[in-house]
C-alpha cells in the first residue's frame, strides 16, 4: 500500500488550486503593500486589485459588485446574514425560520438571536435528509424577519428546494439566505436561478484559500451592520486581506467553470457510487443516508450498523485515510450529530456513520484503498463498540 494519504474528506477543506498556492506564494513575497482603505499610492493600489476580485466573483454569481461582501469564512458570513438581517427588519418581525439540519454557524446565530427575542423556528427534516418546502413555507409569514435554509446539507449532501423557498420568500417581502457553502464547484451557483437575498461562500470549500468567504446581500435587503467599520459597504469592518480575496476569485472562477462543463461532477458521482456500491456488497447492511433523495455527487454518508464510528475512524486514520464522522467532536468526547438526530437516528445510530466526500483528485485507485480499508476496520470497529456495549 502506497505511503500517501487519501483525503476522503474534501466537504472539511479542500486542496488549493495551484494557481491560488501561485498566487499567494507571489503576494508573500513582495514587499509590503498598502491598505486598501488607504488614500495614497500604496492604498489606491490594493483598492483596485480589491475591487477586481470583487467584480470576478460577482461576474460568476450573476450578482452586482457592491453586493458581494468579503469575509474571513462561511461561518462568518452565515452568523452576518443570520444576525444582519434580523436587526434590520421592523419591530414587528420578530420571527425567524431555519432548517434543524443548518450548519452549526446559523444554529448558534439564531440562539443568539433567541436571547434577544426573536421567535426561533426550526424545521425539521424528512428521515431522507431533504426539508419539504411547503412544511418550511408553512411558517414563514408577515412576521418573519429572516429565512435560512441550506443549498446542500454538509453532512449527507442532500440538496434542498431552495429554488421554491427562495422564490416565495421574495413574493412575501421575507429576506431569504441560502448556506452555498458545499455547493461551488459542485454545481452552478447563479442568483438568477436561486433568486436568495443573501447567499454565503467559504473559499476553502472549492480549492481557494483558506481564511476567506464571501457573502452576498442584494440591493435593498433589510440589513443592519453586526460588526463595525466602513469597509465592505458597511457589510462587514476590518482591513481586508486582498491577496486572499483575489485568490477566492480565481478559484470560484475555476470551481464554476468545472460545474457549468459538468466533466468533473459526473466522474465523482460515478466514482462515489462505484464505492458505495462495492462497500454494500462487503457490507450488506451499510446503508447510504439521502441516496434517493438527490444529493452532492461527491458526498457519501453511510451508516455501519453495529459500529464505533470513533474506532473507524481512528482506523482509517491509521491507514492513511482521512474520512469524518457524522458527529462533532467536542471537548474530545463524540457526540450525536444534529443532522442525524433531526432526520431520525437515535445517538447510537448516528454515532455509527462516517462521512466520505471525494475530490478532483480522487480516482479508482484511491476508492479501492478505501474499500480495502473498510474491509479491514469494520469488523475491528464492531468489536470495539461490543466491548463497549
Amino acid at each position: 500500500m502506497s505511503a500517501s494519504r487519501i483525503h476522503f474528506d474534501h466537504n472539511a477543506t479542500t486542496p488549493m488550486r495551484p494557481g491560488v498556492r501561485a498566487l499567494l506564494e507571489n503576494a508573500l513575497g513582495r514587499p509590503m503593500e498598502g491598505n486598501p482603505s488607504s488614500v495614497h499610492a500604496e492604498g489606491r493600489s490594493m483598492r483596485r486589485r480589491l475591487e477586481q476580485a470583487r467584480e470576478r466573483v460577482a461576474r460568476v454569481l450573476g450578482a452586482i459588485p457592491r453586493e458581494v461582501a468579503f469575509t474571513a469564512s462561511g461561518t462568518e458570513g452565515n452568523a452576518l446574514a443570520l444576525m444582519g438581517a434580523f436587526l434590520g427588519a421592523g419591530p414587528t418581525r420578530r420571527r425567524v425560520v431555519l432548517s434543524a439540519i443548518e450548519h452549526p454557524s446559523l444554529q448558534r446565530a439564531a440562539d443568539t438571536l433567541a436571547k434577544l427575542g426573536a421567535e426561533v423556528v426550526r424545521v425539521a427534516p424528512g428521515r431522507n435528509g431533504r426539508v419539504d418546502a411547503d412544511a418550511f413555507l408553512a411558517q414563514v409569514d408577515g412576521t418573519t424577519a429572516v429565512a435560512s435554509l441550506m443549498w446542500a446539507n454538509n453532512e449527507t449532501g442532500v440538496l434542498q428546494p431552495v429554488d421554491r423557498v427562495a422564490r416565495v420568500c421574495r413574493e412575501r417581502a421575507v429576506p431569504f439566505h441560502t448556506d452555498a457553502v458545499q455547493v461551488a464547484g459542485r454545481r452552478p451557483v447563479r442568483l438568477h436561478e436561486v433568486d436568495a437575498a443573501m447567499l454565503t461562500l467559504s473559499g476553502h470549500k472549492f480549492g481557494g484559500p483558506p481564511g476567506s468567504g464571501v457573502l452576498v446581500v442584494r440591493r435593498n435587503t433589510p440589513f443592519h451592520s453586526v460588526l463595525g467599520g466602513h469597509q465592505e459597504d458597511g457589510l462587514r469592518g476590518g482591513t481586508q486581506a486582498t491577496w486572499l480575496a483575489e485568490g477566492l476569485a480565481l478559484a470560484l472562477e475555476e470551481a464554476a467553470q468545472e460545474a457549468l462543463q459538468g466533466e468533473v461532477p459526473a466522474a465523482l458521482a460515478a466514482l462515489r457510487d462505484d464505492f458505495e456500491a462495492r462497500v454494500q456488497r462487503a457490507f450488506p447492511d451499510v446503508l447510504a443516508l439521502g441516496a434517493g433523495a438527490g444529493r452532492l455527487p461527491h458526498v457519501s454518508m453511510l451508516e455501519f450498523p453495529g459500529i464505533d464510528g470513533e474506532a473507524l475512524l481512528i482506523g482509517l486514520d491509521l491507514a492513511g485515510i482521512s474520512a469524518s464522522s457524522g458527529a462533532a467532536c467536542a471537548s474530545g468526547t463524540l457526540a450525536p450529530s444534529h443532522v442525524l438526530l433531526a432526520m431520525g437516528h437515535t445517538p447510537a445510530r448516528a454515532q455509527s456513520c462516517l462521512r466520505f466526500s471525494l475530490g478532483p483528485e480522487t480516482d479508482a485507485a484511491a476508492v479501492d484503498r478505501v474499500v480495502e480499508a473498510l474491509r479491514e476496520q469494520v469488523p475491528r470497529a464492531r468489536d470495539a463498540a461490543r466491548g463497549l456495549a
